[in-house]
This record gives structure tokens, C-alpha cells and sequence, in this order.
């Protein structure tokens, strides 16, 4: 596997996600933009967070597959989230773990940014994926 995830000794713990990854592929594949749509462009989990977390990343698997690639070679995640409050870490979370079995995702998520925004591009969309993995 071209990815190793870890934390090193002496970073904050615990946390859902690693801090770090090395990577030693040669091939970079960056998946963006993905949501709660169906590829209809049909909206999913209106109003839920949760829900809408776990679609966009069921969206973000099927573009890595794409690409040849799964979360085992995800090297980074970016997470944009409208209006971001920490209440929301749980029914963000609960979103993550709706999909972490059926993805691949594991106990933790590879090193991971949560990014608070005003709005995202259309008024229904609350959270929007970014990935990049890094294959032989």
C-alpha cells in the first residue's frame, strides 16, 4: 500500500481522523465538489447533516473508483461545512459512521480538515467532500 497513516507521539488524542500520511506513489488523483446529489442530479437528506455527510462521501468512493483508487489511498480529506458549530461534531460524526464500514473508512478517517463556511454553492447543500489519494 502506497499509504501509511499515523500520529505521531506528542500530537492532540485522541482524534477521528490521523494526522499524518506518507505516501510514496506516483500517481495523484484529486476527487472535489462532491455531495448529497444522485448522479440525476436529485437532492439527498435535505436539512440532514448526517445524512448529507454520508452521501457526499458514498459520492467521494465512487469518484476514487474512478480512478482505481479507495479511501486505503486517501492521503487527505476536506470537509466544507455550512455554518459550522461544534454541536454539529455529532451528527457529523454520525454521518461518517453510517458509510465508515461499507467505504473502508476504518476507525479513523486519514488526515482530515473540517472547514466552517457561510454557504456552498446551492442553499440545500450543507457539506462538500474533497479527497486526494496518491497510487503506484
Amino acid at each position: 500500500m502506497p499509504v501509511h497513516l499515523f500520529t505521531p507521539a506528542g500530537m492532540l488524542q485522541p482524534t477521528p481522523y490521523h494526522h499524518v500520511a506518507v505516501a510514496t506513489g506516483t500517481r495523484h488523483v484529486y476527487v472535489s465538489g462532491q455531495i448529497a446529489r444522485t448522479p440525476d442530479g436529485d437532492r439527498v437528506a435535505p436539512g440532514d447533516l448526517a445524512g448529507q455527510v454520508a452521501h457526499a462521501l458514498r459520492n467521494t468512493a465512487t469518484g476514487l473508483a474512478g480512478a482505481g483508487a479507495t479511501f486505503d489511498d486517501v492521503v487527505r480529506l476536506t470537509f466544507y461545512v455550512v455554518r459550522w458549530t461544534p454541536e454539529k461534531i455529532d451528527a457529523f460524526m454520525a454521518g461518517v459512521g453510517e458509510v465508515a464500514g461499507e467505504l473502508g473508512l476504518g476507525d479513523r478517517l486519514p488526515p482530515a480538515s473540517l472547514i466552517g463556511v457561510d454557504c456552498l454553492f446551492e442553499p440545500d447543500v450543507l457539506v462538500e467532500v474533497e479527497a486526494t489519494a496518491v497510487l503506484d
